[in-house]
């Protein structure tokens, strides 16, 4: 099963932010994405950017088994009740359901961030590239 763990950071509420993609095929193979964002409302909104982002690439390279790994409650919450509350993620979610529908089989788990190191790492050098130019 293909392991996707993603992250998102943000400097300040608004601020920059950027997305971290760390994926593990289960054959020795990793993938490792940074992605810059730009301005974001808050550190909530680049998880969710980060999680669509992580649906799209997994399903770009072809995944139909995956599990997702992230260190965000909210995300998580969201993606098991198929809701969230807050209308700013709204499109998010309706973003990330629409990609996990074509998964055949999709998991999403919470974890601690001290195990989500990888994806914080992408995601905080995603922030660093935009503050450098």
């Amino acid at each position: 099963m293909i392991e996707v763990s993603f992250d998102g950071a943000a400097l300040s509420n608004p601020g920059l932010a950027g997305g971290g993609i760390y994926i593990k095929d289960g054959k020795g193979h990793e993938m490792r994405c940074a992605l810059p964002f730009g301005i974001l409302s808050s550190n909530h909104e680049a998880e969710f950017a980060a999680c669509v982002a992580a649906l799209r690439i997994a399903l770009e390279n072809n995944y139909r088994t995956v599990s997702f790994r992230t260190d965000s409650q909210l995300v998580n919450q969201a993606l098991e009740k198929r809701y969230v509350k807050n209308s700013l993620y709204e499109a998010y979610l309706k973003d990330a359901l629409h990609y996990i529908d074509q998964f055949d089989l999709f998991f999403c788990k919470w974890i601690p961030d001290k195990q989500n190191k990888n994806a914080d790492a992408l995601a905080r050098s995603a922030i660093k590239q935009q503050n450098e130019k």
